[in-house]
């Protein structure tokens, strides 16, 4: 790898009796888009604010590029932060806004127009200069954010939800380009989210977080398909736990085992079940199926034919579900997981 762009050791941090981080290892290569991912009080937001300088760590340290920032200012890192509500000046025009930061560093005039200028460019808002925030829309908003922080040159950036008040298509749309703007700026964009579709869209690894630790890190290919615990495996898209006399029965040994819904069949013989509800989802149709061996299972099945009247008249019906041997995942169980973050 290199000198990480970012390297965590040990790093800690309590809130009187509460421990929000509890002891994490990371190291993010110069150039990656890596995304925290985990949720809500798992402890990825306080990880980029220790990154960031705004909190300082209980414990541990926090290099960039090989040098020690634990206890650096945050004005003193090479790091920007977006944040999910832009905190742009509405009295400010678009290029003002950008030219801010710069602005404040003294940067001479026509030096600060020119990399104002370019960052605009970057995030493609060419000619938008002249607006103001309150005139976009919020896709846009964001890219202003998102040029303000890149016009300071940073070597990393820190991205906090940004997409968090977008809705459902806007914030698919700008998955794509923030992806895009990344590789064409080539620098560390470390992006925390809740959301797994969005950091397995964009990300080339991803850290998933619980209770303040690392449950897994690799991949958005490697934590899908190979996921590390049960949490991973349950939080990362939707998965079916085999575990006791069940995956006995039908993986043919003990343990924990995940398969994927999208990796099911269902099919005229396999393991019995009966049909307990359908959901229809536009793309694909969602199958809750009771197995006769006492396990419930979620099927997704693409939609390929027009018509939903049929659907209802499936629950209740018996049906058998099949798969590959090489789509079952065994997993550590949940004690041994805990045993390895202990």
């Amino acid at each position: 790898m290199g000198t990480p762009a970012i390297k965590l050791t040990g790093l800690r941090k309590a809130f009187g009796a509460v421990e929000a981080v509890a002891g994490i290892d990371l190291a993010i290569a110069d150039g990656e888009f890596f995304s925290l991912l985990g949720p809500s009080g798992s402890g990825k937001t306080t990880v980029l604010r220790m990154i960031a300088g705004f909190e300082l760590p209980t414990a541990g340290t926090v290099e960039l590029s090989g040098r020690d920032v634990t206890r650096l200012a945050p004005f003193e890192r090479d790091v920007n932060t977006v944040f999910q509500d832009y905190a742009l000046f509405p009295h400010m025009s678009v290029l003002e806004n950008v030219e801010y930061g710069l602005k404040v560093r003294k940067v001479a005039r026509r030096e600060r127009r020119e990399r104002a200028l370019a960052a605009l460019g970057s995030v493609r808002l060419d000619g938008f200069g002249d607006r103001r925030p309150g005139a976009m829309s919020g896709g846009q908003r964001q890219r202003v954010a998102l040029a303000r922080a890149l016009v300071n040159r940073p070597r990393v950036l820190l991205l906090d939800e940004p997409l968090g008040a977008l809705d459902l298509k806007l914030r698919e749309q700008m998955q794509v380009e923030l992806k895009q703007i990344q590789r064409d700026v080539g620098i560390t964009f470390v992006f925390v989210t809740h959301d797994q579709g969005e950091a397995l869209t964009m990300s080339d690894r991803v850290a998933v977080f619980d209770r303040g630790v690392i449950c897994q890190v690799g991949t958005p290919e490697e934590v899908y398909e190979r996921p590390a615990t049960p949490f991973v495996a349950g939080f990362v898209g939707t998965s079916n736990l085999l575990t006791g006399a069940v995956a006995e029965e039908l993986v043919g040994r003990a343990g924990t085992f995940s398969v994927r819904p999208e990796k099911i069949a269902l099919t005229g013989d396999g393991v019995p079940g009966r049909i307990a509800e359908v959901i229809y989802a536009g793309p694909v149709t969602r199958y809750v199926v009771d197995l006769d061996a006492g396990a419930r299972m979620v099927v997704v099945e693409q939609n390929q034919r027009t018509g939903t009247a049929a659907l209802a008249e499936l629950r209740g019906k018996p049906v058998h579900l099949s798969w590959h041997d090489e789509h079952v995942i065994e997993i550590p169980s949940r004690e041994d997981s805990d045993a390895a973050h202990r």
